[in-house]
């Protein structure tokens, strides 16, 4: 800027952001490039939230959470939090960051196929519960980094790769309006739709997201403000053609207007107890410190098991009893299932972890057990036990043809001691019977409790019992196989 009288310096009026990075890193032969294309909106929406967060002192404080599409690139933009979502989830991911940090200002920056299609559920959801974090939501009626496809809020007649002919609403429908449809909820505290077709309605947008962040900042709860945006590129047009199709086709459909201020927060219902896992499950000398916990850890090495069977086996809830075991002895445990649609006869597997640390993932690819609860999970998942491992085998003997793995195999067959015992429905037990005398990996107090918290139908705890015991008794007096 000029000088303003003689002798007088140059000074500043506008300057880049200091939320903002001082560099907008970019691919070795893109460094001349922003992301965005000449016309974008993007650009402009990243200015007015980047200043805004300057001017309250918050961006110490922000959280960005970047979804799939061009909002994916605010990363590169904004030194502040940084999280990227799985397409549609930012409200979702915002959700947990709040929760965890409820002191922080998390801001879901999302686009209409985005929020609108894939993650239509999450919004209206997060919306529901009034979640106090703030959405931006840049509406420019297509999906422009994909392809260019028919968005939620593609306009009637509006053409895409996906509508050649236009948008028909007996074919694709009619567009949809997220900031109408959110104010019909009871709890959103603000939403408001904005554009950024000309200056003054950008200075509008510019009040709107300012307000949403400080209704965050005073938790206040839910807020979201609609940003109607150009896409120059993939709508075919120059920038001053796309502002033009902003106010001539977007604005009579998408109205500037603001559809609520002030909700309805949800009343807080009663805290929950604040206790360990010990304490919550009733656990004997479950004093909750630091020191208790150490000393109730156990020592060892960390135990992975899969069950297979067929669904109606009992196979998934055995690894749950094994998981409630192994919490019940202060393993850390996690127990992850696999079963198709089928309710009954459909295949049916579950990992089972114990371990005295931390678990990095609850996926198993080499067991240290298997338990094989008929023919098809034995030659399904033999070949992934180590040669260190065990295999259990629900049969008298091996099937014809299948050759012994490296495996240690143990064949106890637990459905016919099940039938023998009147009851056919805890096979799954006599092999959990079975598993401890094998490997003395729980005792069987620990299995004894477990029980009782699994097996509610009356009569049935007993029964279970002498399952279990049956299945040591025969894992006792039986031989591996070579």
């Amino acid at each position: 800027m000029k000088p303003t009288k003689p002798g007088e310096g140059y000074r500043v009026l506008k300057s880049k952001s200091a939320v903002f990075y001082d560099r907008y890193e970019r691919k070795a032969d893109l460094q001349q490039q922003t992301h965005y294309c000449p016309g974008c909106g993007h650009g402009i929406a990243h200015k007015l939230i980047a200043e805004t967060l300057q001017e309250l002192g918050l961006s110490d404080r922000a959280i960005f959470v970047s979804p799939v599409g061009c909002s994916v690139f605010g990363y590169y933009y904004f030194h502040v939090g940084n999280v990227q979502a799985a397409h549609g989830r930012a409200p979702a991911v915002a959700t947990a960051l709040k929760r965890s940090h409820p002191g922080s200002i998390v801001i879901a920056y999302q686009g209409d196929g985005d929020l609108a299609a894939i993650g239509t559920a999450e919004i209206i959801h997060a919306a529901n519960r009034g979640e106090p974090f703030t959405v931006f939501f840049v509406n420019n009626a297509i999906y422009g980094m994909t392809g260019g496809q028919l968005a939620p809020t593609t306009l009637v007649g509006q053409f895409s790769t996906t509508t050649p002919w236009g948008r028909r609403p007996a074919n694709e429908g009619y567009p949809i309006h997220m900031a109408e449809l959110l104010a019909t909820l009871d709890a959103p505290a603000y939403i408001e739709r904005v554009s950024l077709a000309e200056p003054k309605e950008i200075m509008r947008a510019r009040k709107a997201v300012r307000k949403a962040l400080e209704l965050q900042r005073d938790g206040k709860g839910f807020s979201f403000v609609e940003i109607l945006s150009p896409c120059p590129t993939v709508w075919k047009m120059t920038p001053a053609e796309s502002r033009a199709f902003m106010k001539e086709k977007m604005l009579p459909i998408f109205p500037l207007k603001r559809f609520r201020d002030g909700g309805r927060l949800p009343e807080p219902g009663p805290e929950p107890p604040k206790c360990t896992v010990p304490e919550l499950l009733g656990l004997d000398g479950a004093a909750g410190s630091a020191a208790a916990d150490a000393a109730r850890r156990p020592q060892g090495k960390p135990l992975s098991i899969k069950i297979a069977g067929f669904g109606g086996q009992g196979v998934l809830l055995l690894g749950q009893i094994l998981a409630e075991m192994g919490m019940r002895e202060g393993f850390n445990v996690s127990w992850l299932p696999s079963y198709g649609p089928e309710m009954r006869s459909g295949s049916a597997h579950c990992h089972v972890c114990l371990s005295p640390d931390r678990i990095g993932s609850p996926l198993i690819s080499h067991p240290d057990v298997l338990i094989a609860m008929n023919e098809i999970s034995l030659r399904k998942f033999a070949s992934e036990v180590p040669a260190r491992g065990l295999i259990l085998y629900n049969h008298e003997k091996l099937p014809e043809g299948f050759a012994p793995p490296a495996a240690r195999v143990v064949c106890v067959p637990a459905s016919e001691i099940a039938d023998r015992m009147g009851q056919p429905r805890t096979a799954n037990v006599v092999m959990l019977g079975a598993l401890l005398e094998e490997t003395d990996c729980l005792s069987l107090e620990a299995a004894g409790g477990a029980l009782a918290t699994a097996i509610k139908k009356a009569g049935m705890l007993e029964a279970n019992r002498k399952a279990l015991e049956a299945g040591a008794g025969f894992a006792l007096l039986t031989e591996s196989l070579p």
